[in-house]
């Protein structure tokens, strides 16, 4: 299942730090390291860790990988994510329809 692994990676402070750093578009490992408070090789590792868990890709830019959110791999956590939504919507729902029905006979 796509999603465990994906929370899986996220569940590192580290790495979810790693992760929020590509929300505004792609970047390079020196972009992302800057100002962190861990190594850029210890930045290439947590971007591997998010690789190998589908959230994020790479491409050669130059002699550069320049690393981005992966939108299938977010998908699938997205669509795991949803079904509690689903859900949450679905009780809401009913319980609007059970107050109606109380307001009802009321009248």
């Amino acid at each position: 299942m796509a999603y465990e692994k994906a929370l899986s990676a996220l569940a590192d402070p580290t790495r979810r730090h790693v992760f929020e750093r590509l929300r505004s578009g792609p970047k390079a490992v020196g972009a992302i390291a800057r100002g962190m408070p861990v190594s850029r090789p210890a930045v290439s590792q947590h971007l591997r860790a998010l690789k190998e868990a589908g959230l994020v890709a790479d491409r050669a830019e130059g002699t550069r990988r320049v690393y981005f959110i992966d939108p299938h791999g977010l998908g699938a956590l997205r669509k795991w994510l949803d079904q509690f939504w689903d859900e949450a919507l679905a009780a809401f729902q009913a319980e609007v329809e059970r107050a109606s029905d109380q307001k009802d006979q009321c009248k």
